[in-house]
């Protein structure tokens, strides 16, 4: 049987992927929404760009995906959305980290910071599903 120490932190994992999910939804239906304010934001451009406005789609409906996914799953079916999540965010990291020559410092620097932190919370429930 688990302590109340495990099982606060448990929580409070739970807690910050479920927050996670919805900042997922939020960022996704903004970036639909809106794709060219939101590239600008990201310090991407500013200009119309149907290319990039597409791309910006893309990563709104993978968001609202993986949000949505999570919140509306059971219990088995979070650790399966939490695991894509993860490899999905890793792989943001490193697709960030490769683009480091081409973006402004602050650019590359602000976009992997946020990917890095959502790998870090979907590792920790990862990591809290495998204990138990």
């Amino acid at each position: 049987m688990a302590d109340a120490k495990e099982v606060d932190g448990r929580d409070k994992v739970d807690g910050m992927m479920t927050n996670l999910a919805r900042g997922r939804i939020a960022l996704g239906l903004a970036a639909l929404a809106a794709p060219r304010l939101t590239v600008k934001l990201m310090g991407l451009g500013g200009a119309a760009d149907p290319g990039r406005d597409y791309v910006a789609r893309m990563f709104a409906a993978r968001e609202i995906a993986l949000g949505a996914g999570y919140l509306l799953s059971d219990d088995h079916g979070r650790r399966l959305w939490a695991r894509l999540g993860l490899a999905v965010d890793s792989l943001d990291v490193v697709s960030g980290l490769k683009t480091r020559g081409a973006l402004p410092l602050w650019v590359t620097a602000g976009a992997v910071g946020v990917a890095a932190g959502a790998a870090g919370v979907g590792a920790a429930k990862v990591a809290s599903d495998l204990m138990g």
